[in-house]
């Protein structure tokens, strides 16, 4: 297996990575820029399946609009240019998000992979922003690439991906979802209708998109939905030992998306969730504590 990381200029230890079993003999690790398109070409040579799993995000939200979509938008034409010369890659699964389909504008109690994020409404947003803008470019200007060019590409939508981790550092992603558990009542606005799925049904439908021969377009990948009320009830119930702050000021909430992701292509292909709630929170709760985050 081939990997770069996201961000080179940051210099993380990956010993988290190179020290799993068997990664000596099966991971290799190289440097890239998504500044320097032709950095990728090393990594995906000789490959058979390309995983593009990472976007670019400016954590402070210091950069514009265009330049946060540029890089993205350039980086992921040039992974995808280094995967038509390798001439070896049969099929890349690149990895979107909710982002891009959650904030068409339309009032629809259900949502598939023929909606697409409205940009207008994404500039609307105060948080964000920039990232749905640039997700949901990205993401079409892939899907057009392919198209255009001959290469197999599906893409992947996920909500919000939680359960146990490898990293030192709690995942943004994770810290959203335990929100409750940490008592950060200020992330409990984006928990008001939450769509998530476990880390290994996300690798599981990466991998059998991948081996799906029939496998075309866009596949959304959520198994959960829940409100905050009930994972309020849900968390106090598993976790009595934990005192969760109340969500009484949250009772009003008129306006809020509640439209539901719909799965139905991607298991109407074979797909099958195998894990819930109860997995998702003792495997990133356990996790927590392992590495004395909570």
């Amino acid at each position: 297996m081939n990997y770069f990381p996201r961000d080179q200029e940051c210099k993380k230890d990956v010993s988290f990575l190179t020290s799993l079993a068997g990664a000596s003999e099966k991971l290799q690790i190289f440097n890239a820029d998504l500044n320097k398109p032709s950095s990728f070409d090393a990594a995906i040579k000789g490959c058979i399946g390309v995983f593009h799993v990472a976007h670019p995000i400016d954590i402070h939200n210091q950069e514009s609009e265009e330049t946060v979509t540029k890089r993205a938008v350039e980086g992921t034409l040039g992974i995808l240019n280094a995967c038509l010369n390798s001439k070896t890659v049969k099929r890349v699964v690149y990895t979107s998000a909710a982002a891009t389909v959650m904030f068409s504008g339309e009032s629809l109690p259900v949502t598939d992979e023929s909606t697409w994020s409205d940009l207008h409404i994404c500039r609307s947003r105060k948080r964000r922003s920039n990232y749905l803008v640039s997700k949901t470019v990205t993401e079409k200007t892939a899907l057009e690439f392919a198209e255009k060019n001959g290469l197999d590409l599906v893409t992947l939508i996920l909500p919000l991906i939680a359960g146990p981790f490898i990293c030192p550092s709690m995942p943004s992603s994770v810290y959203l979802a335990l929100a409750m558990i940490l008592g950060n009542q200020d992330l409990y606005q984006n928990l008001i209708k939450s769509h998530m799925v476990h880390i290994d049904d996300l690798a599981g439908a990466h991998i059998f998109l991948f081996e799906y021969p029939n496998a075309k377009g866009r596949y959304i990948c959520s198994a959960i939905e829940v409100t905050i009320h009930k994972l309020f009830e849900f968390l106090s119930a598993k976790y009595p030992d934990i005192q969760i702050p109340t969500i009484d000021h949250l009772q009003e909430n008129k306006g809020f998306n509640t439209t539901s992701l719909s799965s139905k292509k991607l298991l109407d292909a074979g797909f099958k969730y195998k894990y819930g709630l109860d997995e998702i929170y003792d495997g990133a709760i356990q996790c927590c504590k392992e590495k004395g985050l909570l």
